[in-house]
């Protein structure tokens, strides 16, 4: 029986930040808190995968993910959640998604994004 050559290297790099932010949120289930003005401390965990470039071992500049980081943090930092425009209610799911696309644009490898509450025991993991 032939041997069978490795599969590719997929390295997955991750950066962790967080952000505080305000919200409102409708929903049917504990209504009055959730749509009174309240704030959380998000936790988010972005990660990028692919094959380390030849020249660098790199698979990114770490630089360059912190650099995409902080200008998305200026975004949702000690705003209210309600206001920033393109997320929607503010509910674990969008916030994936916007982050998603707004780092995308400079991260073409990024693969997953999770955004956690850790007060209150919730996180929410997009993965593609």
């Amino acid at each position: 029986m032939a041997e069978q050559p490795d599969p590719p290297l997929r390295f997955e790099l991750s950066q962790k930040f967080y952000f505080e932010a305000a919200h409102t949120l409708h929903r049917e289930v504990d209504t009055a808190g959730s749509r009174r003005i309240h704030g959380h401390t998000y936790h988010v965990e972005v990660s990028v995968a692919g094959a380390p470039a030849a020249g660098s071992g790199m698979l990114v500049d770490l630089a360059i993910v912190r650099q995409a980081i902080a200008q998305l943090r200026e975004l949702l930092d000690h705003h209210l959640l309600d206001d920033v425009a393109g997320l929607g209610p503010a509910t674990l799911e969008n916030l994936c998604l916007f982050i998603r696309t707004h780092l995308l644009e400079h991260l073409p490898g990024l693969c997953a994004v999770s955004v956690e509450r850790g007060a209150s025991g919730d996180r929410c993991t997009l993965r593609w």
